[in-house]
């Protein structure tokens, strides 16, 4: 993966020089494009030597939500020309990474049983942010494996309080 990171920083670094009155909105829409370039049979049909790169760009184009700008248009025209499609989900990951260090945040992965309310996500961010020491951007995936608890991903931080891991831990105290 060392070589992907090494080819998105570059288109990163430039979009970030380029969209710095813009940060929340370039991000909403390059997670947006990450997330179409993600898909398999896309990234299939771009890698076919039959279609051209105005198809490509016409495909997701059509497929993305929300109406692109001068600025989404001209980055996605060049990031396809270059035939660094692929690329794309690794650049809104090191994109986002400059917008974090630059407003003194980190994204927090948050795993849970069960859905969380707006309320206690809002208690939990606070007790989390005290926790790990930093604001944090909280975003929450389900996962009933889980049995209860949550696990939080903070970088290569992790705070696992799941019933899963407790019982986890007691498998491994059992048996040893």
């Amino acid at each position: 993966m060392a070589e992907l990171a090494t080819i998105a920083r570059p288109y990163a670094e430039a979009l970030f020089k380029a969209t710095q009155s813009e940060l929340s909105a370039t991000a909403e829409w390059l997670d947006e494009l990450a997330a179409v370039a993600a898909n398999a049979q896309l990234l299939q049909f771009a890698d076919n030597p039959k279609a051209t790169h105005q198809q490509v760009y016409d495909l997701i184009a059509g497929v993305s939500k929300q109406k692109a700008s001068a600025v989404a248009q001209n980055f996605l025209r060049t990031v396809i020309d270059n035939g660094r499609l692929s690329v794309l989900p690794e650049v809104a990951v090191q994109y986002r990474a400059h917008v974090n260090a630059q407003s003194g945040l980190s994204d927090a992965q948050v795993y849970s049983a069960f859905e969380i309310d707006a309320a206690s996500l809002a208690s939990m961010g606070d007790v989390l942010q005290q926790r790990f020491g930093r604001k944090l951007n909280l975003t929450v995936k389900l996962a009933p494996e889980l049995i209860g608890g949550i696990r939080v991903v903070v970088g290569d931080e992790v705070l696992d309080t799941s019933i899963k891991a407790r019982l986890d831990q007691m498998k491994v105290a059992l048996t040893a």
